[in-house]
């Protein structure tokens, strides 16, 4: 029988991207708390619990000593939505077979991986269950099987879920691993769970293999978030639930209150927090409890930070793809609820609706949220953006058409959306999609491509200067790599914008940044605010009216004592991208 108090052990954190759940970097997911909080609570010492993130195993190969050493390896990983990521690479199955071969002690995978192994994290794919020739692998929570490994002295577990108490005392015991996580303190979100498991039972996804929603209350997820800011972590993302709206009722309606005593009870644990963002809604719960809903929106958007997004699964517009793969929302309906978040939460900071009480009056049209010149240059503080998923049952060219008409409508009558998240299904075992797999996905390959251009074409680029107008300042850009001569960024948060910087800038320092032009799903900025004794000639004719004439004319002048002093006659004002400081170097 292994003591567990003489156990050494080591989890590889490969990433996970779930339909309610994100961990790769700058994302930390739950998997490795709750997985380091079971050792724990079984007896293991924390300084016997090393971690290590995939990328991190790649980027020094001495590490590869605590996975061969290590008498208990854990590996947690699986990809059950395709996605494509900057700040960390998924692991493969050949990284993870060798883990397995590495490792000298017990061996044990689990998290989404346990639902199906594909070639590559990519859609259009179908998965099969693999062991991957780990010693055990847990079909159930791997929290709930490391906690159990342990107390058998490694001779194995019964496959379990895990229940409310254990995972509220795991998620605080385990929250010092953070502090081994390479992106720690200042590059790292933690993704927060209230719940798992769906009400809903649509065709391709793999949440509702968890059950029925069950909820951890209030105090348990704030309890959490206190014993991680201990640790140092300062951005947070409630986003381990199919729908925040019906957290802590009875798995559909809303809650007001559960959300207020969750909310309030993280600003009062977290006061200095930087990033406070959520991930999923469900439409359908607007439009069937809308002034529930309202409240539920009002609360969230008096305490998270700007830039929020509320993930609507739409999936398809198209009716004959809605019957045919159980998905709970229509058009009609999802274009109600994106009325409806707009005109509750899309507010901007510092306009006139920011002093506006949770519990204040429902907003009507008037209300609905200001852009262009009048509007402060802040992103809304929660917009909703849109999922939508090919390769579904029924799937026709038709079912391309209503999609981009739905996407039209919102954009026509004046709506917002933070972002158009366009995919192709993968098929896992256990969902009704597995029946299809991946084959109307790979069929309408050239469709979906034509189609994907189209969005970003006639709807992405044009929403994103209705959401981020030029003159938006976005705070705390991480600078993360170079590329062609341009400096690349994102703020930390739910589906953050990439920023492109000309020139090179020093990486893995934070700026503010002022949006100067727009692409498809990016921005380009400047420094905020951009110093005419100090900017580049590429920085400056970045900004809008100012070409390389004007440009070498401000270079040429320099210094200045203020902005005005500049004296360019330009249709935009140039105050809210330029300031003039003292001189920087010489001319």
């Amino acid at each position: 029988m292994t003591d567990p108090e003489t156990l050494s052990v080591t989890i590889v954190d490969g990433y996970v991207d779930e339909p309610a759940h994100f961990g790769v970097p700058p994302y930390v997911s739950t998997y490795p708390r709750y997985a380091a909080g079971a050792l724990v609570d079984a007896g293991v010492p924390r300084e016997q619990i090393t971690y290590h993130t995939i990328d991190g195993l790649r980027d020094e190969q001495h590490r590869w000593r605590d996975v061969d050493e290590a008498d208990l390896l854990i590996y947690l990983g699986g990809m059950t939505v395709p996605g494509n990521y900057v700040g960390g690479t998924p692991a493969e199955p050949d990284e993870v077979r060798k883990l397995a071969w590495t490792a000298s002690g017990t061996s044990l995978m689990g998290g989404p991986i346990k639902f199906g192994v594909g070639d590559a994290n990519e859609g259009a794919t179908e998965t099969e269950r693999q062991d991957l020739d780990f010693d055990f692998v847990a079909k159930g929570d791997v929290e709930a099987a490391v906690y159990d490994l342990v107390e058998s002295g490694l001779e194995g577990f019964n496959n379990r879920m895990r229940d409310i108490d254990e995972v509220s005392r795991w998620a605080r015991e385990g929250a010092f691993v953070v502090e081994q996580h390479p992106n720690h303190p200042d590059y790292l979100i933690a993704e927060l769970e209230t719940s798992r498991g769906c009400a809903y039972r649509c065709s391709f996804c793999t949440e509702p293999l968890y059950g029925n929603p069950e909820f951890r209350p209030p105090p348990t997820v704030v309890g959490e978030v206190d014993a991680l800011s201990d640790f140092g972590v300062r951005h947070f993302r409630i986003g381990r639930q199919a729908d925040i709206l019906a957290y802590g009722g009875d798995g559909e309606a809303p809650n007001p209150d559960a959300l207020r005593q969750l909310y309030s009870g993280i600003r009062e644990v977290a006061p200095d927090l930087e990033t406070l963002h959520l991930d999923n809604v469900n439409p359908i719960t607007i439009v069937e409890w809308p002034e529930k809903s309202r409240e539920g929106l009002r609360i969230i958007a008096e305490h998270n930070t700007p830039g929020d997004t509320a993930a609507f699964g739409l999936e398809s517009a198209d009716p004959v793809v809605q019957e045919e793969n159980n998905l709970n929302v229509s058009a009609e309906e999802c274009f109600e609820a994106v009325r409806i978040v707009n005109e509750e939460a899309g507010w901007r900071p510092g306009g006139p609706r920011d002093s506006r009480p949770a519990d204040g009056a429902s907003a009507g049209p008037e209300d609905a949220p200001a852009f262009g010149d009048e509007a402060p240059r802040r992103l809304p503080k929660l917009l909703p953006g849109i999922n939508l998923l090919h390769g579904l049952k029924g799937e026709r060219e038709e079912t391309y058409e209503r999609n981009l008409a739905f996407l039209r409508r919102v954009y026509d009558e004046g709506y917002m959306l933070r972002r158009v998240n366009i995919r192709q299904v993968m098929s896992f075992d256990g969902t009704e999609m597995s029946e299809t797999g991946a084959e109307i996905a790979n069929e309408h390959k050239k469709l979906f491509k034509r189609y994907k251009r189209q969005v970003r074409e006639e709807i992405d680029n044009p929403m994103l200067e209705r959401v981020a107008p030029a003159g938006t300042v976005l705070p705390d850009v991480h600078l993360e790599y170079h590329q062609d001569g341009t400096t690349f960024g994102r703020q930390l948060g739910t589906y953050p914008l990439l920023v492109g910087i000309p020139g090179e800038c020093d990486l893995g320092r934070t700026i503010d940044v002022a949006v100067v032009d727009h692409g498809y799903r990016s921005v380009t900025g400047v420094p905020h605010p951009l110093d005419l004794n100090d900017a580049s000639i590429d920085e400056l004719t970045a900004i809008p009216g100012i070409g390389d004439r004007t440009a070498g004319d401000v270079v040429i002048n320099r210094p200045y004592e203020s902005v005005t002093d500049a004296d360019l006659d330009l249709e935009v004002d140039l105050s809210r991208f330029a300031t003039a400081r003292g001189s920087g170097r010489a001319d």
